[in-house]
């Protein structure tokens, strides 16, 4: 059986569409286990991007030597914010079959 990593996050490639992926448990009472894409997005890019369905994350790094912690971009985040913002990861892969 293979160890899990301490830090409680996952970083892997989507099986169908290869794009990098972070998986992560956000939260301390009530955690939610989030998949996000590993590509920052700009303003512009996470309102295209949020749905109701399709939440935007705040990947927020710390030293060289920790690693980077998901956090809620909700109503209370700072809007000048120097992490890079991620959105969950919803695949969209093109048809292999035709049936």
């Amino acid at each position: 059986m293979a160890r899990s990593r301490a830090t409680g996050a996952d970083d892997s490639r989507c099986p169908s569409c290869e794009a990098p992926l972070l998986t992560q448990w956000v939260g301390d009472r009530a955690a939610l286990r989030v998949t996000v894409e590993l590509r920052s997005l700009t303003p512009e890019q996470q309102v295209a991007a949020r749905t109701p369905h399709r939440l935007i994350w705040c990947l927020k790094t710390g030293g060289p030597h920790s690693s980077p912690r998901l956090r809620w971009t909700g109503r209370t985040h700072p809007t000048n914010c120097p992490h890079p913002h991620v959105a969950e990861h919803h695949c969209n892969p093109e048809p292999t079959t035709l049936f």
